[in-house]
């Protein structure tokens, strides 16, 4: 499995919000209501972090529903790839 680091997910978050014409934040404190990233930018996300790893992420809803900001995103993947 190739394991992507925090700073290569960040950048995948980036270029996904780029997409649609929004920044990301350097701050990881910042919530992800407030720069517009939706659950469907997040299964994008997911998508890339596994075509880059050529492994699937399994994760549940509950683990979503705490998911609030940038580094809360970055964290639930960087650990999803430990499982």
């Amino acid at each position: 499995m190739n394991e992507l680091s925090r700073a290569q997910i960040r950048d995948l978050m980036a270029q996904v919000l780029e997409n649609q014409d929004k920044e990301l934040p350097t701050d990881d404190a910042a919530q992800l209501r407030e720069i517009g990233f939706r659950s469907l930018d997040f299964s994008e996300l997911a998508l890339r972090v596994e075509d880059e790893t050529g492994e699937e992420l399994n994760f549940d809803a509950p683990g979503l529903r705490r998911i609030a900001t940038v580094g809360d995103v970055l964290d639930f993947l960087v650990e999803l790839q430990h499982q």
